[in-house]
C-alpha cells in the first residue's frame, strides 16, 4: 500500500501479517482447549423392551405391557388442573397417581418396580414444569 503526501513523496507501508497470524493461532488453540461440550439436559426417551411382572419372577413366556399414559391439564395461569391416566381422573393428586400405577404394575421395593415399563406423560403446552417434574417422581417411585 502506497501513501502519498501533499508534496509528492511517496512511502511504502508493510501490515506485519506473522504477528496477525500469531494472535489468530493463539485465539483458537485458547477457544478449543476451553470448549466444553455438555450432554444434553431432561433427555428421558429409554426405549428398553417391556415384560410384564409375572413373567420376569417366573418362567412364563413374556407378555408385553402397553405403555401408561398419563395426561396433566392445566389452568390458564399454568397450575395443575387434574391428572388422567387410561381415561380415569385422579384429581391433582400424585400420591394417587403412584398408587394407581402400583396396582397396574405390581408392588415393589424401591424405585426400581416400576423400571421395565414405559410411561407416556402428556402435558398442556402451559403447564409448569414443576407439575411435570413431579409426575416423573410419582411414576420413578
Amino acid at each position: 500500500m502506497k501513501v502519498r503526501h501533499a508534496w509528492g513523496k511517496s512511502e511504502k507501508i508493510e501490515l506485519k501479517m506473522t504477528a496477525m497470524i500469531d494472535i489468530v493461532f493463539l485465539l483458537l488453540i485458547f477457544f478449543i482447549m476451553t470448549f466444553q461440550i455438555v450432554a444434553p439436559e431432561g433427555d428421558f426417551n429409554v426405549h428398553v423392551p417391556i415384560v410384564a411382572k409375572e413373567a420376569r419372577d417366573t418362567d412364563m413366556p413374556p407378555r408385553c405391557i402397553p405403555p401408561i399414559k398419563i395426561r396433566l391439564t392445566a389452568t390458564e395461569t399454568g397450575h395443575l388442573a387434574g391428572i388422567h391416566m387410561g381415561g380415569r381422573n385422579l384429581g391433582r393428586n400424585f400420591k394417587a397417581l403412584n398408587m394407581e400405577l402400583r396396582q397396574i404394575v405390581g408392588d415393589g421395593t424401591g424405585a426400581s418396580y416400576l423400571s421395565d415399563v414405559e410411561v407416556e406423560i402428556d402435558s398442556d403446552y402451559a403447564l409448569r414444569y414443576e407439575y411435570v417434574m413431579d409426575a416423573i417422581s410419582a411414576v420413578s417411585g
